[in-house]
């Protein structure tokens, strides 16, 4: 059993040795770095961790990935910190064995739900939410592979995470051919961008060895049906657990399909993926294509995004590709760039127009290798909390005292994972 007590004390402590290069900077990273242990984490019993979103009474498995990526930079001065992203895991593979297509889970089987859908699929009461997200699926792997490869813990690496990985497999083969399966979602008391179109279907699509995901990592309901940073995900946790084979015990059959799905989603992205910038023969990553000639050019600040790609693994940072995306989403091109009197850069659908995400800013940082940038970024995100010791959800590009979200801890966490690199930590 965790001592959250103890751990708390520890993490607090190592936080007050991290000095950024303002004081305002450094004041907000010992605040955040500690928040998520301290409110959002809640240990159920000896083998699971529950991790809340922050202002949220629920545990999306992305967020909750991204919220304790951070600690695995103490697991060789804190060792009990791979118990506490242990038990994170077996919380997050619970979930997806219960529902594979839910994104947010309840703490316990409550009832509670976002909202009622009219889906004619009954939500289980440990559901929160029911929104087919692929990256849902990546995130759990990721923060597993992370931890095994960063700390050479393997106790989590069991027959029970082999099985989850063969639901997760099993799932994304289904929507593969998405025309075939029984997931629908349909929302009738909220904005076009919180249900899916066609009774709840989504628009059509047409086969191209990508995985349909009916919304986006902002919970907003894709345009078109394959979201590419989220399929540039799948092919690096696909990479990871075929990583993790060479020294973790794996069912082989299993082994064979993963290999043989990575390399139906890489030959999607190459295929469907990459298009001409508009005005431009140059070629760029699409956010969003149907498979029938329709393509989204956007990037949205949610993580997996195409910022990111370097970030979750897929490319790297100086390929040429990726490189001209990045000049594409970071510039008025991007419908989702804003530019304004205090702060540039990308948001979302998601929240109002001319507010931009800390999150997007720093990953801005963390997709770069020049420390400048990072620490640049560093400053403006503390420059503009409201002298909350908070980061945002999203901030008003010519008011930082208008914001969404007092408390979002996938924020925070994001803010100290960038710290953490600018520290070489």
């Amino acid at each position: 059993m965790i001592n959250q007590e103890k751990l708390i004390k520890q993490v607090t402590d190592y936080s007050e040795t991290i000095s950024l290069s303002s004081k305002k900077s450094t004041a907000l990273f010992r605040n955040v770095f500690i928040d998520t242990l301290t409110n959002t984490v809640k240990v159920q019993n000896d083998s699971d961790i529950f991790v809340a979103t922050g202002d949220i009474p629920a545990m999306w498995l992305r967020d909750s990935t991204f919220q304790i990526l951070p600690y695995l930079s103490l697991t060789d001065k804190i060792p009990e910190i791979t118990h506490l992203i242990h038990g994170v895991i077996n919380q997050q593979l619970a979930y997806i064995q219960h529902d594979p297509y839910a994104n947010a889970f309840n703490e316990t089987s409550s009832g509670a739900h976002y909202t009622v859908d009219k889906s004619n699929i009954p939500i289980s009461d440990l559901v929160w939410e029911r929104k087919f997200e692929i990256d849902s699926l990546c995130a759990p792997i990721h923060l597993a592979s992370e931890l095994y490869q960063k700390s050479g813990y393997s106790k989590h690496l069991d027959s029970n995470f082999w099985q989850t990985v063969k639901l997760i497999v099993d799932t994304f083969i289904t929507e593969q051919h998405h025309e075939t399966s029984n997931y629908i979602f349909n929302r009738s008391n909220g904005p076009s961008t919180d249900t899916l179109s066609h009774g709840g279907k989504g628009a059509p699509i047409g086969y191209t060895g990508m995985i349909w995901s009916g919304f986006r990592p902002s919970d907003d309901a894709c345009l078109y049906g394959y979201h590419i940073p989220g399929n540039c995900y799948i092919v690096c946790v696909l990479d990871e657990l075929l990583t993790l084979s060479k020294t973790q015990p794996a069912p082989v059959e299993l082994l064979k399909r993963i290999s043989r799905l990575r390399s139906e989603v890489e030959s999607g992205i190459e295929n469907f993926g990459i298009v001409s910038a508009p005005n431009s023969n140059e070629t760029i990553f699409a956010y969003e294509v149907d498979g029938l000639g329709n393509i989204n050019l956007m990037d949205d600040a949610n993580v997996p995004s195409l910022l990111s790609l370097p970030f979750i693994g897929y490319i790297s940072p100086d390929d040429s590709i990726y490189q001209k995306t990045r000049k594409f989403i970071l510039s008025d091109q991007n419908p989702y760039y804003y530019s304004g009197k205090y702060l540039k850069g990308i948001g979302s659908p998601h929240t109002p127009k001319e507010y931009i995400w800390p999150i997007s800013l720093a990953m801005e940082g963390l997709t770069s290798n020049n420390p400048e940038i990072m620490q640049n970024k560093l400053d403006i995100i503390s420059q503009t909390d409201d002298d909350t010791l908070q980061c945002h959800e999203g901030i008003n590009v010519n008011d930082p005292s208008q914001f969404t979200r007092d408390w979002f801890s996938w924020a925070n966490m994001t803010y100290c994972q960038l710290a953490l690199r600018y520290l070489n930590i």
